[in-house]
């Protein structure tokens, strides 16, 4: 899918920044930032719980080589997007859409890490014919697919729900240790035995990114945290397009047969296992998901 001639920045503000641009959704300031081919095939990615739109460094040098122009933005509350306290993925389209219509483009291929996979459907299925190629790598699922949810998942739930204040005073310490430690104390939250599987480049920009993300406080990964155990306001038979998601074997964030269960119910999904976990999914697949979108 390529840019149209014609650009659209009704919604946009100038860059305030060198590294990302921002755009008004609602009255509510989001920041984005295009990676890889600026001339390339456009594609939305959307980071996982936390997040910012520095998950699209990790595909920055391979989009560059397959010439696909990656966008990413910061979803609410994270990184240099504002709060929006009833943020939710229902809202999604309308953001893409602003995004995309600062940049230039009418059409766009979707890329959702982790968390940001419902986020992803959401807008798969507000516009099928613009948004009818989606990857998803280790993708989260709806709890009614989730036989036995992960402990972490559920104590943030719990947290976010009855005590917020508290989580987010833990999530803060969290971040103040994580920038005075290696980058493995946070690579190790999405991995299953270690860290000596993943290229540096993953581990610095897995630490950066979740740095980013909680950059601006705590207020997105708890409104997250807290909608993560309830059910999505998203329809899963909306996303008529083709949906290709990769996902780990070993994946402990994420349970295998939540995935299988999810694509089972997506209209047109395939599911392509690999021998890593959660965030090894991302290294081992980068080419190949770009590959798709070039």
């Amino acid at each position: 899918m390529s840019a149209p001639g014609q650009q659209r920045r009704a919604t946009a503000e100038q860059p305030d920044s060198d590294d990302h641009r921002t755009v008004r959704v609602d009255g509510h300031r989001v920041a984005y930032a295009a990676f890889g081919d600026h001339d390339g095939e456009p594609v939305v990615a959307f980071h996982g719980t936390p997040g910012s739109r520095l998950f699209g460094r990790l595909y920055d040098a391979p989009a560059r080589e397959r010439g696909v122009r990656l966008l990413a933005f910061d979803r609410p509350g994270y990184g240099a997007s504002a709060r929006w306290p009833d943020y939710a993925a229902a809202d999604a389209p309308r953001v893409v859409d602003a995004v995309l219509a600062d940049s230039g483009v009418d059409a766009a291929g979707l890329l959702a890490f982790s968390g940001g996979t419902a986020h992803a459907l959401a807008a798969a299925g507000s516009d099928p014919e613009r948004f009818d190629d989606v990857t998803v790598v280790s993708g989260a699922a709806p709890p009614a697919h989730v036989s036995d949810q992960p402990t972490p998942q559920r104590v943030l739930g719990a947290l976010a729900a009855h005590t917020p204040r508290l989580l987010g005073g833990l999530l803060r310490a969290q971040a103040w240790a994580a920038g005075r430690a290696d980058p493995d104390f946070v690579a190790a939250q999405y991995t299953t035995d270690g860290t000596d599987h993943l290229p540096a480049d993953v581990l610095d920009g897995t630490r950066r990114d979740f740095l980013e993300a909680l950059s601006g406080g705590a207020g997105g990964l708890v409104r997250e945290s807290a909608q993560a155990v309830r059910e999505w306001p998203v329809a899963l038979g909306d996303a008529t397009g083709d949906v290709y998601w990769f996902h780990g074997r070993e994946d402990a964030n994420v349970p295998v047969d939540a995935a299988r269960s999810v694509t089972d119910a997506l209209p047109h999904a395939t599911l392509d296992l690999v021998d890593t976990d959660h965030l090894g999914a991302v290294a081992a697949t980068r080419s190949r998901v770009l590959a798709r979108h070039a």
